[in-house]
């Protein structure tokens, strides 16, 4: 079975990138004002309180009966949209959208025809606006590369820490699991990021942008927005805040550092 794994299609692109427009023999890289930038970025999630939840759940209900518990959240590929308008030769403005989605999942069979599958789930929609400054260009023939520091503001829209548990076949044997449900956290808030890196461009109206950046962005007091019992909606259900495992108000850090790998497209 071919699984699809983002990052090596985003790398791919990218090379592809450089080696089409490298091929062009023009007077002078094709730097345009204003530009549409996709990319990819392999980043560190913090998750907050969310993981030590999953480890609370490991304690009580798996490593309890000798089976792995779920791995903690730590880790994702966020992708981005992103317009940017260069005000000045040396400083441009930024505004994009991306998404950012990490899980871990497990299959436990405790016995025959009986199953207990775990998941739980980060997801975030993250509007970003900020700006870049350039320092100054390496020029190569028809090549230019120019290093920059940014940074911005980011609001954190739609998001969500989902954990699910279905019991399948489940007998008294898994009583103390308590049935199957699922709990959807949520909470927006905004946060900010800092950014260094490379532009790239070529005698093309595609360039290559790389950086890495640092995303600040703990969400406080989190709320349960929705709750599942055996694959329905709990009747009346009204939405209340979470406290994490020490009494105190829930926060689902989605924040991390990352490396950032885009293609630049002049419009």
């Amino acid at each position: 079975m071919i699984r699809f794994r983002p990052g090596v299609v985003l790398t791919a692109a990218l090379l592809m990138a450089v080696t089409f427009t490298a091929g062009k023999a023009l007077a002078a890289a094709d730097v345009h004002k204003l530009n549409f930038t996709l990319s990819g970025m392999p980043t560190s999630v913090n998750t907050g309180d969310f993981n030590d939840a999953i480890d609370l759940y490991n304690r009580r209900f798996l490593e309890s009966r000798g089976y792995e518990g779920l791995p903690k959240i730590s880790f994702s590929w966020m992708y981005d949209g992103q317009f940017r308008y260069f005000v000045k030769e040396n400083f441009s403005v930024n505004i994009g959208v991306g998404q950012l989605r990490a899980s871990q999942q497990r299959e436990f069979l405790p016995a025959l025809s009986q199953a207990i599958d775990v998941r739980a789930e980060v997801l975030t929609v993250p509007v970003h606006v900020g700006g870049a400054y350039y320092l100054q260009p390496y020029n190569q023939g028809d090549f230019r590369a120019r290093m920059f520091l940014g940074a911005g503001m980011v609001q954190y829209t739609h998001s969500r820490a989902t954990f699910e548990q279905v019991l399948t076949n489940a007998d008294t044997t898994l009583a103390d699991f308590g049935g199957s449900f699922r709990s959807v956290l949520t909470q927006d808030a905004p946060g900010y990021y800092l950014e260094g890196g490379v532009n790239m461009w070529f005698a093309s109206r595609y360039a290559v942008l790389l950086s890495v950046m640092y995303r600040s962005g703990e969400l406080r007091n989190v709320v349960e927005g929705e709750r599942y019992v055996n694959g329905f909606a709990v009747p009346g259900f009204v939405p209340s805040p979470v406290l994490n495992t020490e009494g105190d108000p829930f926060k689902l850090d989605v924040g991390g550092v990352g490396f950032r790998l885009g293609v630049m497209i002049g419009l």
